[in-house]
């Protein structure tokens, strides 16, 4: 038996079908989801408060930030990583989706095997910078 901690998880996802069938999925592979927003400005606080390991991010989301942007605070703020998840694959959505820097993306729809091998690559990267 694994005595390491499961990885903390945030779900930022603004259909809520989505977001809970993510969250279940995370939760059937072992991982610890400790919220679920549908807002970048929701994201931004939930990570400062919570302090996920990583944060799947929707790239179109409910307010005035998207989830590229809420990103780029995340990541300058708390370097924590993030993982995007999308069903656009425009050349400019691609295109700020990479210049910000992300642990992955994944576009919808996936497949839970997906998600599993996402979340473990960005965790890996995580703990190799850590070092």
């Amino acid at each position: 038996m694994s005595t390491e901690p499961k990885a903390r998880i945030l779900v930022v996802e603004d259909e809520i079908i989505t977001a809970t069938a993510l969250e279940k999925s995370l939760q059937n592979l072992g991982y610890d989801v400790v919220g679920t927003v549908s807002s970048g400005e929701a994201a931004i606080k939930q990570a400062a408060e919570k302090v996920p390991d990583l944060i799947l991010m929707d790239v179109r989301l409910q307010g005035a930030i998207d989830g590229i942007a809420a990103t780029q605070k995340i990541q300058f703020d708390l370097e924590i990583p993030v993982v995007y998840l999308t069903a656009h694959s425009d050349e400019g959505t691609v295109k700020r989706i990479l210049d910000s820097k992300p642990y992955g993306c994944l576009f919808k729809p996936f497949e839970k095997e997906d998600l599993h091998n996402a979340v473990e690559a960005a965790l890996a990267w995580r703990r190799h910078r850590a070092r």
